[in-house]
């Protein structure tokens, strides 16, 4: 009866969901963490054509990867310019432009790790390398999976 009751613990304890990172060209598992509904995660990257740094900001939800906000340190060619119905531009403490009201489903969400500058992940209050676990030029695909066991 003690086993049983330890396998249903430990099975328990590793159930839930994850955002997993994936290699976007042969689906091998770069890292997962665990994620509960409501958390957020986020990558920052150093915008290839206006060279100031950019936060995309995602949201569990329903088990799925919605983006809600994205962070801008300046405005320049390739970043969005226009604020669309339902979104509000705000200026956040650090004097970042802050659009957010997005609240899309990413179905299909996926980067390529930079070989100049690097991606950075943060969740759960930690940031981590893309370029360091993925490597430089790595597409990676990310997604939210539900582990049963």
């Amino acid at each position: 009866m003690i086993f049983v009751i330890a396998v249903i613990a430990i099975f328990g304890i590793r159930s839930g969901n994850y955002l997993v990172l994936r290699n976007g060209d042969t689906d091998e598992e770069f890292a997962r963490f665990r994620v509960s509904e409501g958390d957020e995660f986020s990558v920052t990257f150093i915008h290839s054509v206006n060279q100031y740094p950019l936060t995309d900001v995602y949201q569990i939800k329903d088990g799925k990867i919605f983006v809600i906000r994205t962070i801008y340190n300046n405005f320049g060619a390739g970043v969005q310019t226009e604020i669309e119905e339902g979104q509000t531009l705000t200026i956040n403490e650090n004097g970042e432009m802050v659009v957010s009201g997005f609240d899309m489903e990413m179905p299909y969400l996926s980067y390529i790790v930079g070989t100049v500058s690097d991606h950075t992940l943060t969740i759960h209050n930690k940031e981590i390398s893309l370029r360091e676990i993925c490597g430089r030029n790595s597409k990676v695909s990310f997604s939210c999976e539900h582990r049963y066991f």
